[in-house]
């Protein structure tokens, strides 16, 4: 069978209309947004068309339903020339809705038409890592597989890494090309705050300051000796219930040498119960090849790096997505090629060089902030499984 040469495009509904939302409204709910449907299918068709440089023969728009029912926008395409809409079920669960069935029936259209031979080149809108082995048995076929994502409203990369890889091609679909078909729903003249970076996300970039964690334990020890000021002794008794402040964050397992050295000393005891006191002049000793070394200061971090941004705080979310780009189609994961990205992209964004002037001064070392961090980024890459002189 001959294949013919045009293109077809595959959209993820959920995935296109939920990332635009989330870049033009601040948050992916798709209530927030307005589509004229007529003028986004319309530049598909011409973005496809110019990309692949191939006829359309279709575009499959994919997405979710109650009970599968169409809604009226899923009635205005379906009704569209070279429109056809296919639904998945649309189930909600703790208060949030979720797309069953959606990723399947688009695996299922992308094998089918690459074993068919119906097209020479398919587009696909998605970040869904599930469909990637449509689009590898799409390109075992012959068929050239477009990937096109959505810009990202926080820097934080929106489709799998794994499908960019395999994709022959790829284009982002920025605010300008979206903004032409899809705007955000007046808030009557009120503007949203911009969204808060996710936590678990500003947790991997950015190391935790120490300032913060001493400040959070000397108010709890405050918190502890008021509450034993109110129950009539300034000390409390070996019969009475004792409120220990926690060292730091609570932990679920034993607490670190850090945490003991800054949050303890030796306090007031009774026979029962020691009372730890929070000791903010805490000396922590830190083991290195030279044997043990003192540092002095605030949870034993040294003034002089203490000062020292990490790159997660000199980076804006533009820069985080540009970076995540190119770890994923430039970087090659070699240790040495791995710090030396890590080490251009902090001098590159370093407001002042007097910073640079103080890290140059420790060399062949590295503070403990930075190299938690770089530590961190050669994860990604799995180099944290070679041995230490591969990483060194």
């Amino acid at each position: 069978m001959e294949r013919v040469d045009r293109c077809v495009v595959l959209v993820d509904a959920g995935y296109l209309l939920g990332a635009a939302a989330s870049l033009l409204a601040g948050e992916p709910a798709r209530s927030r947004i307005t589509v004229d449907h007529t003028a986004l299918i319309q530049g598909l068709r011409e973005r496809a068309e110019a990309d692949t440089e191939q006829p359309l023969l279709r575009i499959y728009w994919f997405d979710g339903a109650p009970d599968r029912v169409p809604q009226p926008e899923h009635r205005r395409l379906r009704v569209m020339p070279r429109v056809t809409v296919r639904l998945g079920a649309l189930t909600r669960s703790d208060g949030r809705w979720a797309q069953k069935g959606v990723d399947a029936a688009m695996h299922a259209e992308l094998t089918e038409l690459a074993r068919n031979r119906a097209c020479s080149d398919v587009v696909l809108v998605t970040g869904d890592g599930d469909l990637l082995p449509g689009l590898m048995s799409a390109k075992e076929h012959g068929v050239a597989v477009h990937l096109w994502a959505v810009q990202a409203a926080d820097g934080d990369y929106n489709q799998s890494e794994d499908l960019v890889a395999e994709a022959d091609e790829r284009r982002v679909l920025d605010r300008a090309w979206i903004t032409k078909a899809v705007r955000a729903k007046d808030t009557g003249g009120v503007c949203p705050p911009p969204p808060a970076p996710r936590p678990e996300i500003a947790a991997i970039l950015s190391a935790p300051l120490p300032e913060a964690a001493l400040a959070a334990s000397a108010e709890r020890a405050s918190e502890a000796q008021a509450a034993a000021a109110r129950n009539g002794a300034g000390v409390p008794s070996a019969d009475e219930a004792v409120p220990h402040p926690q060292p730091g964050p609570a932990h679920k397992g034993v607490p670190t040498p850090k945490d003991l050295a800054s949050l303890r000393a030796p306090g007031t005891q009774t026979a029962q119960h020691p009372v730890p006191q929070p000791a903010g002049n805490a000396t922590l000793r830190w083991s290195s090849d030279k044997g043990w070394v003192e540092r002095q200061g605030p949870l034993g971090e040294p003034p002089e790096t203490a000062s020292l941004p990490t790159l997660a705080q000199l980076t804006s979310a533009e820069q985080r997505w540009a970076d995540r780009e190119e770890d994923i189609t430039t970087v090659g994961g070699d240790p040495f090629e791995v710090g030396q990205v890590f080490a251009r992209r902090w001098m590159e964004r370093l407001p002042e060089t007097v910073h640079l002037q103080k890290l140059s001064t420790m060399y062949p070392r590295i503070p403990h902030r930075i190299d938690g961090e770089l530590l961190r980024y050669a994860a990604r890459f799995g180099l944290l499984a070679h041995k230490d002189d591969q990483i060194d």
